[in-house]
């Protein structure tokens, strides 16, 4: 097999293409979520907080120096992406939720079988064993 024809062979499987759809779909939820935090979620978080914006926060550890910038620890990003994280890992749990109960309608649970009696040679067995017993 040339390859070429391997390379076709691969790049035409299933898993691969659903993989790059989920991709592409990934990549342009991401920024559906990211504009859903930073423009809707986070100004609500930063009107609570007392107008704190967490894109600003930060810890300067070097001041600048002439044309040096100074050195930050930006704390305030994380907290940003820490929260971009969070809500979109609720949206794809939301999302496949969903999508699990279309999938396949929800099965009743089926009763637990009522104990079975026993039947008249059993009880007349254990009748004869406890006279034996005796």
């Amino acid at each position: 097999m040339s390859f070429i024809q391997e390379f076709k062979q691969f790049a035409m499987r299933g898993n691969v293409v659903d993989m790059a759809v989920g991709v592409i779909i990934g990549g342009a939820f991401g920024k559906i979520v990211s504009s859903l935090v930073g423009d809707v979620v986070m100004p609500v978080l930063g009107i609570l907080t007392g107008g704190v914006d967490f894109k600003d926060l930060h810890i300067v550890l070097k001041d600048a120096v002439g044309d040096i910038p100074a050195v930050t620890l930006n704390y305030g990003a994380f907290i940003q992406n820490v929260f971009d994280f969070i809500i979109i890992a609720f949206a794809i749990f939301l999302m496949i939720k969903a999508l699990n109960k279309l999938k396949k309608p929800a099965e009743e649970p089926t009763p637990e079988p009522a104990p079975i009696e026993p039947s008249n040679e059993e009880k007349l067995l254990a009748e004869i064993r406890d006279l034996l017993k005796k």
